[in-house]
């Protein structure tokens, strides 16, 4: 195995298997019951279908992006910094799970959302200063999560007060 091809796996390794832990766990903690399909959607309201087709993505070109900003990153402080970075997004990425479908308040997952984008916001200003790649690999996931902001908040005028 040459060395470029060695300093490829272990950040391949870990974003694959970031990635895939934090969709399984997701995924675990999302249960589309009789309270979800009770809840008030608006009309344009993706298919429940939509929503694993964009996660699917979602995690593809994050995985990508840290990869590629791994690769980028001039020491270990900034590899730190990194790892940091997406670890926080993937704890607020199964918060927001856990706090709509769990604990059935999407009045406080609608909170959380700020902090979701946040983090997401952060990894792509973080990332941007050493791979502009990196940086426009999440944006889409800025994107979905603006959006899943702006649903979660609809959620919560059509079906609100939450207990």
């Amino acid at each position: 195995m040459t060395r470029v091809s060695r300093a490829w796996l272990f950040p391949v390794l870990v974003a694959a298997i970031a990635a895939v832990a934090i969709a399984f766990v997701g995924a675990t903690i999302t249960h589309l019951g009789p309270w979800y399909r009770a809840l008030a959607q608006p009309h344009w309201a993706p298919p429940d279908a939509a929503y694993a087709a964009a996660w699917t993505a979602i995690y593809a070109l994050t995985a990508l992006a840290g990869v590629t900003a791994w690769l980028n990153m001039s020491g270990q402080r900034e590899g730190e910094w990194l790892i940091g970075l997406f670890a926080l997004n993937g704890f607020l990425n199964i918060a927001w799970s856990l706090l709509f479908f769990r604990l059935h308040r999407p009045d406080w997952a609608m909170v959380e959302t700020i902090a979701l984008w946040l983090s997401v916001a952060a990894l792509i200003i973080f990332v941007w200063r050493r791979s502009i790649v990196a940086a426009v690999l999440l944006v889409p996931y800025l994107l979905w999560v603006t959006f899943a902001g702006y649903l979660t908040m609809t959620i919560v005028r059509l079906n609100g007060p939450f207990s």
